[in-house]
């Protein structure tokens, strides 16, 4: 029998060659070291910052009055809203770019999808000042070389102070890898194939086949892009800052030499949003598994 066994497992029998190795004692506590310095790592400084933004230096108490004096702050609302707007814009049209390419390259040109991974990498590869400064001598040539022409109004007109859509095309470059891959994942995790073909067959031309079906499928990869983008925008300074735009990261730093820490509870606060908005998308993505695997 010992020898019958051992030939049945040798011949692909469920039964090890080799004893399971039991799993170190003390692995687990390593783990939860390490999480918990990562944890200080991150928490520390955020509770400095707190800390420095409600002590009040003249009793030595607790104080609330910069947070509550943000909305109330000479070009918050402005530089807030100004932001918003480029982001919005931003997700906007990336999405409208990339969502028809991802879904074109991975349903029918699968052969070009090396290289559209390779032109949305192009901005990580580009360093973004060599990139600023190429954009600031294009925006120089409207009055250098095409004053008085349409081109020169368009130039110009790209560059309003208070919807600068020089800034929203730029954007749009910097998002590309991050909503490239988040939508690049959501489609090779469903079966988009079964879902178009049968959405063209009962007569769904394409615009509705991505409105109708695609974007529900994608739900969870277009929150997540929309996410990595509006994350971008409002923390994106070197662009606003260069090109002479107030935006929320330059009105931040602006107040910073004359109220410190009001500056420093804004950022906490968008810190916190930008937690609170993160928490809520995966909420929403184990929700849909949920669904999905009852």
């Amino acid at each position: 029998m010992t020898a019958l066994a051992e030939s049945v497992a040798g011949a692909g029998g469920v039964a090890p060659e080799n004893p399971v190795r039991p799993a170190r004692r003390g692995g687990g506590a390593w783990r939860f070291a390490v999480l918990g310095l990562l944890g200080l790592y991150f928490l520390v400084p955020i509770a400095a910052s707190v800390w420095f933004t409600v002590r009040d230096r003249g009793t030595g108490g607790f104080t609330a009055e910069y947070y509550t004096s943000i909305p109330g702050s000479d070009g918050f609302a402005e530089s807030f809203t100004r932001s918003l707007v480029l982001a919005a814009l931003t997700v906007l049209i990336a999405l409208v770019l990339m969502l028809p390419t991802v879904v074109l390259v991975n349903l029918r040109l699968p052969r070009l999808r090396t290289t559209v991974e390779l032109l949305t990498l192009m901005p990580l590869v580009v360093p973004p000042i060599a990139l600023v400064v190429g954009v600031r001598s294009v925006l120089a040539w409207a009055p250098d070389y095409f004053l008085d022409t349409p081109l020169a109004d368009v130039f110009f007109a790209i560059q309003e102070p208070e919807l600068p859509w020089i800034l929203v095309f730029v954007y749009v470059v910097l998002a590309l890898p991050f909503v490239y891959r988040a939508l690049d994942a959501g489609v090779r995790g469903a079966d988009l194939r079964t879902l178009t073909e049968a959405a063209r067959n009962l007569g769904a031309s394409w615009p509705r086949v991505l409105l109708w079906v695609v974007l529900p499928v994608l739900r969870t990869s277009v929150l997540n892009a929309a996410f990595l983008t509006l994350a971008l925008v409002l923390g994106e300074f070197t662009f606003a800052n260069i090109l002479g735009f107030e935006t929320f990261p330059t009105w931040i730093l602006r107040i910073s030499g004359s109220e410190p820490q009001l500056s420093v509870a804004v950022s906490v606060l968008s810190l916190l949003v930008t937690w609170l908005l993160l928490l809520m998308i995966s909420a929403l993505d184990r929700r849909r598994g949920t669904k999905e695997n009852p």
